[in-house]
């Protein structure tokens, strides 16, 4: 019994809610790029290179012949996943620098200040009575 008390324990600790949290929250933001790099970024970015796709490159090592595939070297692929990664990687560093400004913005405000405390606001009374006298 001991062993399932101390599970639930550790399941339940912040750190791992946190971290499971992020996870969830990660995967979701990994959709939104993923979204933004495929539909929005790469669509511009091939209009502008001439629809070229990489990852039709190869270098073929034995052709493909009765019933046995090709066996080649897509070169072409990696190419693209590397576009594709330097991409998403400068996409996601954009959306971290305008949320870093956000919040730059928001620490640049000033604090409303503190209230006095009561014991002050009283000897302040006192003092100003004091000087009436």
């Amino acid at each position: 019994m001991s062993l399932i008390k101390e599970f639930r324990e550790f399941a339940m600790r912040g750190n791992v809610v946190d971290l499971a949290v992020g996870v969830v929250i990660g995967g979701a933001f990994g959709k939104i790029v993923t979204s933004l790099v495929g539909d929005v970024i790469m669509p511009a970015v091939g209009k502008i290179v001439g629809n070229v796709d990489f990852s039709r490159y190869k270098l073929v090592l034995t052709q493909a012949a009765e019933g046995k595939e090709e066996v080649a070297i897509r070169f072409g692929t990696f190419g693209q996943t590397v576009f594709d990664f330097t991409v998403v990687a400068a996409a996601i560093f954009m959306v971290i620098k305008l949320m870093n400004a956000a919040k730059r913005k928001e620490a640049a405000a000033p604090a409303a200040p503190a209230p006095t405390p009561d014991d002050i606001l009283l000897l302040r009374e006192i003092r100003d009575e004091l000087k009436k006298r």
